[in-house]
């Protein structure tokens, strides 16, 4: 061994002694990685490609902690290619420029390929992005992209056409008492200095909430409070409890991202647990963007739409409702409008349900793609020369039940044709009672 290459493994030595478990714990080789069976399991492309050593440009997407990083890692260590990385949260332009002019150099002199590992390329803009195309276009550079966001938003096209995409997902509770069981016994993780109960196993895989990196982590912190403090010659194993688990971790951090595909995902469960008539699901959702911190705004105005599109005038107070949530978001906040959001979201929930006001959808139709319709005579402006010839309008309040049977719509269009009543609340009574009435004063 050289003296540069024993400097080097003293200096890797150090570096992974204060690594952070979940650092130390990264798989080596595929039979190491945790879970993800459809991404690198046995028959996959990704992972022929990586044993073949073979890879062409991919980008692994899914949730923070799923194992895009540690699949990097294990292309790192499998690769016979120069393997390079740049994050996307401190990288330039210039800094990828450097590195596609250093595989140039290592393709021309020697053949040597480089796969070039871009950790969070979701956060490069469209002008860091276009960088790499040609580089990836002509295999300067194999690309390997990871992403928590849904690359199809959040990737240029022209650099998703030259790469594979690759999904991961939230590993099960079982893969992260796995990754538990793994760190607990190995030497390069807390080498059996440690014991787990079986209370703090089910507390740190629930906080977890299929992130590994997050189980590891807070596995970490726990046991930092199981060793005591003040006998450094106490002898292990130390049993880390859940007591230890909550201290080490008292708030759940569940993902949540306000511009993104979670963003999407949440509102939208939270305004289908609405119009379902779930007020359980719907006070869970609305906690999930009160705790994710989503604007107060954003989800009163989500409430304020669904009062006119799903409950209408099978329940008008639900507008009012609504209305009120709306401007306690604006002039209250948070934290106190959270209480106004929950009781006009369960209000909503339990309202009866029309979607009779989506009738102007078809209205629209009518008027941009029908024919031009006139106003029907009887009901044309009086105020202007030869309105007299214009026929009679019966003006409804001279009949009795204020109401006389005359032409309203437009020749061509009958009634029905874009409002249909709900059968249930305010709506329905009233549309039963006109009915009613008509029929009386038609006999």
């Amino acid at each position: 061994m050289d003296t540069v290459s024993l400097f080097s493994d003293i200096e890797d030595a150090h570096r992974r002694a204060v690594a952070p478990l979940a650092v130390r714990m990264r798989p080596r080789t595929l039979a190491e990685v945790v879970g993800q069976a459809d991404a690198v399991g046995e028959g996959s492309w990704l992972r022929a490609s990586i044993e073949a050593d073979t890879l062409s440009s991919v980008i692994l997407f899914g949730p923070a902690g799923t194992g895009k990083t540690s699949i990097a890692q294990v292309i790192a260590e499998n690769t016979r290619a120069s393997f390079v990385e740049v994050s996307a949260v401190g990288g330039t332009v210039s800094d990828l420029r450097r590195e596609i002019a250093a595989a140039e150099k290592r393709l021309s002199a020697g053949g040597m390929r480089t796969i070039l590992f871009v950790d969070e390329i979701h956060r490069f803009n469209r002008s860091q992005q276009d960088a790499l195309l040609h580089a990836v276009e002509d295999r300067v550079v194999v690309l390997v992209g990871a992403t928590t966001e849904n690359p199809f938003f959040e990737v240029n096209s022209a650099l998703l056409s030259r790469s594979r995409i690759v999904e991961l997902h939230a590993l099960s509770d079982a893969e992260i008492g796995q990754l538990l069981d793994r760190a607990l016994t190995e030497e390069r993780g807390l080498a059996g200095a440690f014991t787990l109960e079986d209370d703090a196993r089910a507390a740190i895989v629930l906080l977890a909430g299929g992130d590994g990196r997050s189980a590891l982590s807070t596995l970490e912190l726990a046991a930092q409070l199981a060793r005591p403090t003040d006998d450094a010659s106490a002898a292990g194993p130390f049993a880390i409890t859940e007591d230890m688990v909550r201290t080490a971790t008292p708030h759940r951090a569940l993902p949540y991202d306000k511009n993104k595909d979670m963003h999407y995902d949440i509102i939208s469960a939270f305004i289908k647990s609405m119009r379902g008539s779930d007020p359980d699901a719907a006070l869970y959702w609305l906690a999930r963007m009160i705790d994710g911190g989503e604007d107060p705004k954003f989800i009163a105005r989500r409430i304020f739409i669904l009062a006119a599109e799903d409950i209408g005038n099978a329940d008008p107070q639900a507008l009012l409702v609504a209305e009120a949530a709306f401007r306690s978001a604006e002039v209250i906040g948070y934290p106190e409008c959270q209480l106004i959001l929950a009781q006009a979201a369960t209000y909503m929930a339990l309202a009866p349900k029309s979607n009779a006001a989506c009738g102007i959808f078809k209205a629209l139709q009518e008027v941009r793609q029908g024919p031009l319709r006139q106003v029907p005579d009887n009901l044309r402006d009086r105020h202007r020369p030869g309105s007299d010839d214009y026929g009679e309008y019966k003006y409804p309040h001279n009949y009795p039940g204020g109401w006389v049977d005359q032409q309203y719509l437009p020749d061509g269009v009958s009634r029905g044709s874009f409002w249909q009543a709900g059968e249930r609340g305010w709506e329905a009574y009233r549309t039963d009672a006109i009915a009613r009435d008509r029929a009386d004063l038609s006999e």
